[in-house]
């Protein structure tokens, strides 16, 4: 492993250094959660299969619940500096072994969450070209064409990504906005805040109204996985991430109540229901010029290609880092001498996404315009927010552990009180994924689904205990170094744990 003795440097060589700044590590955070996407796609999916009407309220539950996460979490990022964030703060805070395990967790969960987008990105954009210019271009062939793209961005510069990513998101913000605003004003019913009372949100469906809304949040720890290339490491991540936390559930409440609103509350269930992410759009259309209507269809495309630069990125500096340490082969450690990307990690993860596209190409062969939708995306991002919620309670206990045996001056309520508050309320939001996960994969009844794509996700964990703890008895130097890859803090630590 590499060492240092300059207190400047940030012991990851090749990745790009301070390049990001606040407002740019803000985008790339919102990017992934695909705000368009999310408030046509996900918000109306909520109402329609939740039938709760406090759906708005959910994303500031949610909102209440990450934004105390993140007190103990952007603290700990101050301190352990990783690319693989949430596998170096496991390792550093539960033991080595749970580290390793979680940072398979983390590599199946993030490509399931990249990969799934394609789907629906496929669709989208067959559906744009062939309603808009007659053009009948399959689904898989245009998942192609957005994969082709993320991964020339994916070997490129991070601050390039950004500047990318600022432009996709500003444009969806006015979009939503311009909705909202029509919503408000049409309001067949008046303006009431019915949707926002807690006796709406705390029904027999509140499960899955939680289940379904975390997914809006997705992406949103990815601030820490930046903490080597921002400009300042100890303050623009935690920065970034409160913000990018704040503006989420802020935006995705009021939008889901300009829904509400604009629909009426006593109809805005079966509307849902009976329109899907098209709501919104039939909405635009009906109240809005025919070429704002388009624009916000494409943007509806250029959000989900947002996403999975998001995710791509994330993936490919999880890779980085696991090679970097030695506890995935050292080739995926290789970065670009001009871009400082972590090219072998981006190409890697280009090539499995490849794979996984063409599987089910040939398996959709045949099938119904709605078929990656409803397995390919469906699936594969439900599996991945699974996985990424338990990932968040994991590292809860891990910020107390961490600062138990390193208290770093701090006080009880950023090293014991909200970290332990947090991952209570995130274990609780895991069961409720894990008890309403047939719904959220679209099953009417039981089935092998409901067990295997969890099973996706806990296995690799699984297996990546049983790696450490090889790798504790048979390369015990590198063993020794989990967790240390970015970090300086206690860079000469080797006691195992």
């Amino acid at each position: 492993m590499a060492t240092s003795t300059d207190s400047t440097d940030t012991r990851a060589p090749g990745l790009g250094k301070r390049t990001l700044g606040v407002p740019a590590l803000v985008f790339m955070i919102i990017a992934a959660s695909a705000p368009l996407t999310v408030v046509a796609g996900g918000v109306t999916t909520d109402f329609a299969v939740s039938g709760v009407l406090g759906v708005p309220l959910s994303f500031v539950v949610l909102g209440i619940i990450l934004l105390v996460f993140a007190v103990g979490y952007t603290a700990m990022s101050q301190h352990v500096r990783n690319a693989g964030a949430f596998y170096a703060y496991v390792a550093r805070g539960l033991g080595k072994p749970t580290g390793i395990g979680a940072a398979w967790v983390a590599l199946v969960s993030y490509n399931a969450m990249q990969i799934g987008i394609y789907g629906l990105f496929g669709f989208a954009l067959s559906s744009f070209l062939t309603v808009t210019f007659g053009l009948a271009a399959p689904w898989w062939l245009c998942a192609l064409i957005g994969w082709a793209i993320v991964g020339i961005l994916g070997v490129n510069r991070v601050d390039f990504s950004a500047k990318v990513l600022g432009i996709i998101v500003a444009c969806e913000f006015l979009v939503v906005m311009v909705y909202d605003l029509l919503s408000l004003k049409v309001a067949p019913e008046g303006i009431s805040a019915e949707s926002l009372q807690p006796a709406s949100l705390f029904t027999a469906g509140v499960g899955a109204a939680l289940a379904f809304s975390i997914a809006g949040f997705m992406g949103f720890e990815s601030g820490a996985i930046y903490s080597e290339e921002v400009k300042d490491p100890k303050t623009t991540p935690r920065r970034a991430t409160l913000i990018a936390i704040g503006i989420i559930a802020v935006f995705y409440a009021f939008s889901g109540w300009a829904m509400a609103v604009g629909e009426g509350h006593s109809a805005v269930i079966g509307a849902a229901a009976e329109s899907g992410p098209e709501l919104v759009f039939v909405f635009l259309a009906d109240h809005a010029p025919a070429w704002f209507v388009e624009l916000g269809r494409l943007l509806f495309i250029t959000s989900l290609l947002a996403a999975l630069i998001a995710f791509h990125n994330v993936v490919a500096r999880y890779l980085f880092s696991l090679g970097r340490e030695g506890v995935l082969p050292a080739p995926l450690a290789k970065t670009n001498a001009r871009s400082h990307a972590p090219v072998a990690g981006s190409l890697t993860q280009s090539a499995l996404a490849l794979v996984v596209l063409l599987v089910f190409a040939f398996v959709g062969a045949g099938q119904g315009e709605m078929f990656p939708v409803v397995t390919l995306f469906t699936w594969l991002t439900n599996t991945g927010a699974f996985g990424l919620v338990m990932l968040m309670a994991l590292t809860s206990f891990a910020v107390i552990g961490y600062f138990r045996s390193q208290p770093r001056g701090l006080g009880k309520w950023t090293t014991l009180v909200a970290p332990l508050t947090a991952g209570i309320a995130l274990v609780a939001l895991f069961g409720a994924i894990v008890a309403n996960f047939d719904v959220l994969i679209g099953l009417e009844d039981a089935s092998v689904l409901g067990w295997l794509l969890p099973a996706l996700v806990v296995v690799p964990g699984i297996l990546g205990l049983l790696w450490a703890f090889r790798l504790r008895s048979t390369r015990p130097a590198i063993y020794a170094g989990v967790g240390h890859g970015g970090d300086l803090d206690e860079a000469a630590e080797t006691t195992p744990r």
